[in-house]
C-alpha cells in the first residue's frame, strides 16, 4: 500500500498551529497568574497599612498560593500570624520554609530567627530556647543571647542567666557586669534558702571583689553577715558601700543606725551620714536617720528644719511637727492625720521606665522587668 502525502501536507501545518495556540494559551495564562499574584501582594499590602491584619492575611494567602516559592511572602505571612497572635499557624509557615531545601542560608537564619520568635511570644519557653540556641554563628546571634537571657529570667535559671551575661560581656552589646551581679545576688540567696549558707557567703565575698560597684552585693553580704550573728561584719560592707555606692546609702540608712548601737560605733555611723548629706541631695531616711541618733530631740527637729530648707517636703514637715509635740489637742490629731495620710503615697518607690510605684524597693521591677530601674529615693524626692 502507498504512503499518501497528502495527510503529511495537511497534519505539519496542523501541528504547527495546535503548537501554538497552547503555548499563547500557557503564556496568556502564565501572565494572568502573574497579574494576580502581585495583585494580592499589593492588596495585602494595603491592607496592612490600613491595619486591616485579617484581611491582609486573606491577601497574602491568596499571593502565596498564586507563588508558593516567595520565600518573603512566607515570612510576611508568618510576622502578620504572631502579630495577631495566632502563634500555631505562624509556627506552621516558618516550619514550612526551614524544610525547603533550596533556601539560602540567610533566609534560613533568617526563619529560624522567626520560628523562636513564635515560640517564645507564645510562652514555649523550652522550646524558644532550642531554637534560638541554633543561631550560634549566625547574624541573629547577639539578638539570639538577648532573648535566651530574658528566658533565663523568666525561669529564674540564674546559672545559666550568669552564663548568658558573661558571653555577652565580651560582645558589642554593651556591659553586663551589674546584672551579672544581681544574678550571682540571686544565686547566693537561694543557696541561703536551702542551707548552704558558707557557699552563699563565699559567692558573696567574691563578688564585692569583681563588682564592688554593685550596691545589691554589699547589701545582701551585710544582711547575711548580721543574720549570721557577725554585725559588726555587716556594719562594714554597709560602710564599704558607703564608699562605692554611696548613691543607695539611704536604702540601709536604717540598718547603718541600728547595728551601729549595737557595736557602739554611732560615731563612725553619724560621719558617713553626713558625708553622703554633704555630697548628695536631701533625703528622706538619711535625715531621719541622722535625728533619731541625736539624744537632744530639738537637735532632731532642727534636721528636718534644715531638710526643708533645701527641699520642700510634706513627709518631712510631719516629722517635724510630730517631734513638736503637736497633737495634743483634738484639732492637731485631725490635722497630723490628714498630713500623714496625704505623705503616705510620697513614701513609695516608682520605676523609672515603667512608672511602677511599690512600699519596697525593687532591684528587679515588676512591671517592665527591668534591672536597676528604681532610684534609691522616695517619689517625693524624684
Amino acid at each position: 500500500m502507498e504512503f499518501d502525502f497528502t495527510w503529511l501536507l495537511w497534519g505539519l501545518p496542523l501541528a504547527f498551529a495546535l503548537g501554538w495556540l497552547a503555548s499563547r494559551f500557557d503564556l496568556r495564562q502564565w501572565r494572568l497568574e502573574g497579574r494576580q499574584a502581585p495583585r494580592a501582594y499589593f492588596r495585602g499590602l494595603n491592607h496592612l497599612l490600613n491595619e486591616q491584619q485579617d484581611q491582609a492575611i486573606d491577601a497574602f494567602i491568596e499571593a502565596v498560593q498564586h507563588d508558593p516559592d516567595t520565600s518573603e511572602l512566607h515570612f510576611a505571612l508568618g510576622n502578620l500570624f504572631r502579630r495577631r497572635g495566632d502563634y500555631d499557624r505562624a509556627v506552621r509557615v516558618h516550619e514550612h520554609l526551614l524544610a525547603r531545601g533550596d533556601l539560602p542560608a540567610r533566609d534560613r537564619d533568617r526563619a529560624q530567627h522567626a520560628l523562636a520568635q513564635d515560640f517564645l511570644k507564645a510562652g514555649l519557653l523550652d522550646r524558644a530556647e532550642a531554637a534560638l540556641l541554633l543561631l550560634a554563628g549566625t547574624a541573629f546571634e547577639a539578638e539570639a543571647q538577648l532573648a535566651l537571657l530574658a528566658i533565663y529570667e523568666r525561669s529564674r535559671d540564674w546559672e545559666k542567666a550568669a552564663t548568658t551575661a558573661a558571653r555577652l560581656e565580651g560582645s558589642a552589646q554593651g556591659t553586663f557586669r551589674l546584672r551579672l551581679a544581681h544574678y550571682r545576688c540571686e544565686q547566693a540567696q537561694q543557696l541561703r534558702a536551702q542551707g548552704h549558707t558558707t557557699e552563699a557567703l563565699a559567692m558573696l565575698e567574691t563578688l564585692v571583689q569583681q563588682v564592688p560597684e554593685s550596691a545589691r552585693a554589699w547589701i545582701v553580704l551585710a544582711d547575711m553577715r548580721q543574720s549570721l550573728g557577725h554585725t559588726a561584719g555587716g556594719l562594714e560592707a554597709l560602710e564599704a558601700l558607703g564608699r562605692h555606692a554611696p548613691q543607695h546609702l539611704p536604702l540601709v540608712a536604717h540598718n547603718l543606725v541600728q547595728w551601729a548601737r549595737v557595736c557602739q560605733t554611732t560615731d563612725r555611723a553619724t560621719q558617713l551620714l553626713l558625708d553622703y548629706r554633704q555630697s548628695h541631695l536631701p533625703s528622706l531616711d538619711v535625715t531621719q536617720a541622722l535625728a533619731s541618733l541625736q539624744t537632744d530631740p530639738g537637735a532632731g527637729r532642727q534636721l528636718y528644719l534644715e531638710h526643708l530648707q533645701q527641699e520642700p517636703s510634706l513627709v518631712a514637715a510631719g516629722f517635724w511637727l510630730s517631734g513638736s509635740g503637736f497633737g495634743q489637742t483634738e484639732a492637731e490629731q485631725l490635722v497630723k492625720q490628714a498630713i500623714d495620710r496625704a505623705s503616705e503615697p510620697l513614701k513609695r518607690y516608682r520605676c523609672a521606665a515603667c512608672g511602677f510605684e511599690a512600699r519596697q524597693y525593687f532591684w528587679h521591677c515588676p512591671g517592665c522587668q527591668g534591672w536597676d530601674t528604681y532610684p534609691p529615693k522616695r517619689v517625693e524626692e524624684l
